[in-house]
C-alpha cells in the first residue's frame, strides 16, 4: 500500500507540472491568435462608431491592453485559489459553465468510452483467434477504414442518414427545457460517432497481442493437449491481452475528448466541446483556459487509473513493486 501511495504522489506532482505547461501553452496560442477580440465580438462597424473612452473600456474588459506576463500570472494566482475567473462571453463563473457543460458531456463521453472499449476488445480477440479467415479480414478492413476516417466526416454522414433522410434523430441543439429522454435521444448519434472512431486502435492492437499469445509455447502446448480454441482464448488469451487493452482504453480518453470538440459542434450538442469551440472563436480566454486545464486533468486521471490497475490485473507487477 505504501508504494502505491508513493507512486500516486509522484504522479500528482507530474500532473501539477503538466497542468502548468498546458495552461501556459494554451495562453500563448490564444495570444498569438490573429483574431481580435474586439472585432470578433463587437464588430468593425460598431467599433468605428464608438468613442475612445468606450473602446478603452472594451479593451479593459477583454484584457487586450494588459501585458501578457501580468495577465497570465494574474490568472494563475486566481486559479491556484480555485477561482478560474468569469467567462467573457457568458458572463458567468467559468467553473459554473464547465460544470454544466461537463454534466451534459459526461454521459456522452462515458458511453462512448465504454462501448468503444468493449467492441474493440471483442473485435480484436475475434480477429486474433481467427487470423487469416474471413472474419479477420472483415474486421481488419473495417478498422483500417474507420481509423482513416475523420470524426467530423463520420458525424456528418450519420447526421445526413439518420437525421435528414430517415428523421430518426433531431438535428438541432437540445434546449434546456427538454426532458431527460429527449436529451438522451439527442445524444445517441454523437455517442455512436465517438464509439465508432475509438474502436479501431483498440481492436488492431488487441488482435496483434492475441496472435502472439496463440503462437506462444503454452498456447501450443494447450492445443496439443487437446484443448479447443475457445477454451485457450478464454483461459490464456484474455488474461494476456487485458493489460495492453487497459492501457489503450484509458489512453483513448484523450482521443474521445478531442473528438467530442468537433462531434458536438456538428450535432449542435451543448457540451464541453462546443463550449471550447465558442471560447476559442470568441477569444474567451478564462473559459478556454479553464476547459483546457480541466480536460487535461481528466486525461491525466485516466492514465493514473490505468497505472494503478496494472497491479490488480497483473500480479507480477504488484509483487515487483512491493519488493522495491
Amino acid at each position: 500500500m505504501r508504494h502505491r501511495l508513493k507512486f500516486a504522489g509522484k504522479k500528482c506532482i507530474r500532473m501539477v507540472l503538466l497542468l502548468l505547461g498546458v495552461s501556459l501553452a494554451a495562453f500563448l496560442l490564444m495570444a498569438a491568435s490573429p483574431l481580435d477580440p474586439l472585432q470578433t465580438n463587437v464588430g468593425q462597424a460598431a467599433l468605428g462608431s464608438m468613442s475612445p473612452e468606450q473602446i478603452a473600456q472594451l479593451e479593459d474588459y477583454w484584457g487586450t491592453n494588459t501585458p501578457l506576463p501580468e495577465r497570465y500570472l494574474g490568472w494563475l494566482a486566481d486559479a491556484v485559489r480555485g477561482d478560474f475567473g468569469t467567462s467573457l462571453l457568458y458572463r458567468q463563473p467559468v467553473l459554473a459553465i464547465i460544470g454544466e457543460r461537463l454534466g451534459n458531456s459526461l454521459g456522452l463521453l462515458l458511453f462512448a468510452w465504454v462501448l468503444s472499449g468493449v467492441l474493440g476488445l471483442a473485435l480484436g480477440v475475434t480477429a486474433g483467434a481467427m487470423r487469416g479467415r474471413w472474419p479477420d479480414r472483415i474486421i481488419r478492413g473495417w478498422c483500417l477504414l474507420i481509423s482513416s476516417t475523420p470524426a467530423f466526416w463520420l458525424a456528418l454522414l450519420l447526421l445526413m442518414v439518420f437525421s435528414v433522410w430517415l428523421g430518426w434523430f433531431p438535428i438541432g441543439a437540445a434546449a434546456d427545457s427538454v426532458t431527460l429522454l429527449e436529451r438522451l435521444h439527442h445524444a445517441v448519434l454523437p455517442a455512436l460517432t465517438l464509439s465508432i472512431t475509438g474502436v479501431s486502435s483498440i481492436a488492431l492492437h488487441t488482435r496483434e497481442k492475441m496472435v502472439d499469445v496463440l503462437e506462444s509455447d503454452y498456447a501450443l502446448f494447450s492445443r496439443a493437449r487437446g484443448e479447443r480454441l475457445p477454451a485457450i482464448v478464454l483461459r490464456h488469451g484474455l488474461r494476456n491481452v487485458a493489460l495492453p487493452a487497459i492501457t489503450l482504453q484509458f489512453a483513448s480518453v484523450s482521443e474521445i475528448i478531442g473528438g467530442s470538440v468537433l462531434v458536438e459542434q456538428v450535432f449542435s450538442y451543448p457540451g464541453l466541446g462546443q463550449a471550447a469551440v465558442n471560447a476559442g472563436l470568441g477569444s474567451d480566454l478564462p473559459l478556454l483556459l479553464g476547459i483546457t486545464v480541466i480536460t487535461a486533468a481528466i486525461v491525466f486521471a485516466g492514465n493514473l487509473a490505468a497505472d494503478l490497475l496494472y497491479g490488480v490485473v497483473d500480479p507480477k507487477i504488484r509483487r515487483g513493486a512491493a519488493r522495491r
